[in-house]
């Protein structure tokens, strides 16, 4: 198998050059776009629609793909001087490689 493509991991009307990376808000899962997204809320849009190409059954069938994003289970924290109750989801982001650096390197991926 091949490498996920770019538009697979971020949108059919994702493109690149050598400078830029461009990924249309209207792909990004459950994101309302505006002008004023923030950039939290971007990045959550990107984790959410790159999580649905990038899973571990998806990384265990193709050598090529080199990266798996999965679901934690949801907890609460409690924050702030009044002790607001927070809903705290998490995404586990692995990155696999040979074994031939200690650092996160994006070209190797």
């Amino acid at each position: 198998m091949a490498k996920p493509t770019l538009a697979q991991i971020f949108g059919a009307n994702a493109t690149q050059d050598a400078a830029t990376l461009t990924i249309h808000k209207a792909d990004l899962p459950r994101l309302t776009a505006s002008a004023s997204n923030t950039a939290e809320s971007l990045l959550t849009g990107i984790l959410l629609l790159v999580q649905l190409q990038l899973l571990k059954s998806n990384f265990d069938t193709n050598l090529e793909q080199s990266i798996y994003i999965e679901s934690g289970f949801p907890a609460f924290t409690f924050r702030g001087n009044n002790n607001a109750s927070y809903r705290v989801d998490s995404l586990t982001i692995s990155l696999a490689k040979p074994d031939t650096s200690a650092i996160i390197d994006p070209d190797d991926y």
